[in-house]
C-alpha cells in the first residue's frame, strides 16, 4: 500500500512538472489568421533558449508615447539554420516587422519576418513547424 502511494505521488508530481512544458509549446496565444506589420527600432534582442525574443519600439505618432512590442521567435538553433546569428539585430537598428499578434490585444506576437531598413536584409522565423510536403 505504501509503495503504491509513493508511485501515485511520483506520477502526480511528474504530471504537474510537465504541465508548464506542455503549455509552453502551445501557440494558441498568437492569432495566426492575422498579420500585423509596423516600423520600429530594436530595443533588445535576446538570443536564448527555448525561444529568442525581440523587443521593438514601434514608431508612434508625434506626441504619442511609443509602444514596446515583445516578439517571440523560434529557438536559436532553428534560427541559425536559417541564417540568423546572435549579432544580426542590434539595439538601435531600424526595422519593419511582420508578426502574428497576440489574441488578447497586448503588444506582442510571433515573428514572421523582420526587415533591417539599413541593409534591406529580410529574416524570417516560424514558431510552428512546417506542414508535411511544404
Amino acid at each position: 500500500m505504501a509503495r503504491s502511494s509513493v508511485l501515485i505521488a511520483l506520477a502526480a508530481g511528474a504530471a504537474v512538472a510537465a504541465g508548464p512544458a506542455l503549455a509552453h509549446h502551445s501557440f494558441a496565444m498568437f492569432d495566426t489568421s492575422r498579420t500585423l506589420d509596423f516600423p520600429g527600432t530594436i530595443q533588445d534582442f535576446q538570443w536564448s533558449n527555448p525561444h529568442a525574443v525581440i523587443w521593438v519600439v514601434a514608431d508612434s505618432k508625434p506626441g504619442a508615447a511609443p509602444d514596446v512590442w515583445t516578439i517571440e521567435l523560434t529557438s536559436p538553433g532553428n534560427l541559425t539554420r536559417t541564417g540568423w546569428n546572435r549579432h544580426i539585430l542590434k539595439e538601435g537598428d531600424k526595422v519593419t516587422v511582420e508578426i502574428n499578434p497576440l489574441r488578447d490585444g497586448q503588444h506582442g506576437g510571433a515573428l514572421r519576418k523582420v526587415t533591417i531598413v539599413a541593409t534591406g536584409q529580410v529574416l524570417t522565423s516560424s514558431l510552428t513547424p512546417p506542414k508535411p510536403g511544404t
